[in-house]
């Protein structure tokens, strides 16, 4: 039975690696129960009223609780690992109240203080198996720890180039080039380049899928409010005289319709037009969709 209660215990920490492996190591999928933290406070915050001010803090409050939750389910799941055997399996200080306490509240405690990398405190594992157990719990919680780092290190960078890009759409928005001004080199360059940077933000959905739960700030800022302009250059390409021009925006419209299948594949599950997903994706931050 004391051997059935740890694997219990040891099946925690199994789940909460599986999760952060996918999380932040395989980049072709999410999570499974982060995903499910994210999209639930997500779908929480858009029934507040406030709803642009409470959306912006979804992206980093669902980090927290999706970090908050690795560490809760990693300590407990190693307490019971070692709640069994505690305290016949462990040496206590000499001294120490510990010994009086109960198991389980012991367990927690020697399971807090070895993940947070603290080393032993007044109890440590006495018996060979947990000796070389304990050890592991260390390298469990300084891998969450570097992990939650790198995590932070990259959503950044993501936001970043997707917000770059909105703000470039916004200016070229207000800029707003003629058909004729599309029709030459310098404007099949830029069909291309931002092509590029769709094709760049498409890979960030698909990488750090988290970061769709991030608000952009205000309308120019914001690619699902701008999104809908690159649609309207991408036509204009599509209907110019020069060839170079018609292939950038060929590419440009390829582009568009890949984000929109990364988009509603992994999110908004319309099974929808380009145009029409674009149109939910903004309905989902709160925006309003530019148009042609």
């Amino acid at each position: 039975m004391k051997w059935l209660v740890s694997l219990v215990g040891a099946g925690f920490v199994m789940l909460t690696l599986r999760d952060l492996f996918h999380t932040l190591w395989h980049p072709t999928r999410h999570g499974g129960l982060s995903r499910l933290v994210m999209t639930a406070l997500w779908r929480l915050a858009r029934r507040f009223r406030a709803r642009r001010r409470v959306v912006g803090l979804v992206g980093p409050l669902a980090m927290v609780t999706v970090v908050g939750m690795w560490a809760f389910t990693v300590v407990l799941g190693w307490a019971v690992v070692y709640w069994p055997h505690m305290p016949g399996a462990f040496v206590f200080s000499p001294g120490a109240e510990a010994a009086q306490d109960p198991a389980l509240l012991d367990s927690v405690y020697l399971s807090l203080v070895t993940v947070a990398t603290l080393g032993l405190g007044d109890i440590a594992p006495g018996e060979g198996w947990l000796r070389l157990v304990s050890p592991l719990e260390a390298l469990v919680g300084f891998t969450l720890l570097t992990a939650t780092v790198s995590w932070v290190l990259e959503i950044y960078p993501a936001l970043t180039r997707r917000r770059v890009l909105a703000v470039r759409l916004a200016l070229l928005r207000d800029s707003d080039p003629t058909p004729r001004q599309i029709d030459c080199t310098a404007g099949a360059l830029l069909l291309d380049s931002l092509a590029t940077e769709i094709a760049r933000v498409r890979v960030d959905f698909t990488q750090y899928a988290e970061a769709y739960y991030f608000h952009d700030g205000e309308d120019h800022s914001s690619l699902a409010a701008t999104v809908g302009y690159a649609v309207t250059l991408a036509r204009r390409g599509q209907a110019a005289q020069r060839p170079e021009v018609r292939l950038a925006g060929d590419v440009l419209t390829g582009a568009l319709k890949d984000l929109a299948a990364i988009l509603d594949q992994r999110f908004l599950h319309t099974g929808a037009t380009a145009t029409e997903v674009f149109a939910a994706y903004a309905a989902d931050h709160g925006r309003s969709l530019a148009q042609p």
